[in-house]
């Protein structure tokens, strides 16, 4: 229906390495016009604009990576 709903997830092992899931929901969420949070371990986000999933995605990979340096 022209919306999308984003959803990320981090595991400890992985928030010890630095991940957060709700900061790489914000940083991503604007891409699809819309917005979102949440804590370390789970965070969403919805947005009305599907045109920016590919976007989302590969930003999502630059965040976790930067993250997790």
């Amino acid at each position: 229906d022209g919306k999308v709903n984003l959803m990320a997830t981090a595991t400890d092992a992985v928030q010890k390495k630095g991940a957060h899931a709700g900061n790489l929901i914000k940083a991503i969420a604007g891409l699809v016009g819309g917005g979102g949070g949440g804590r370390p371990g789970m965070a969403q986000a919805g947005g009305k604009n599907p045109a920016g999933m590919e976007d989302a995605l590969k930003k999502a990979v630059e965040v976790v990576e930067e993250q997790t340096k």
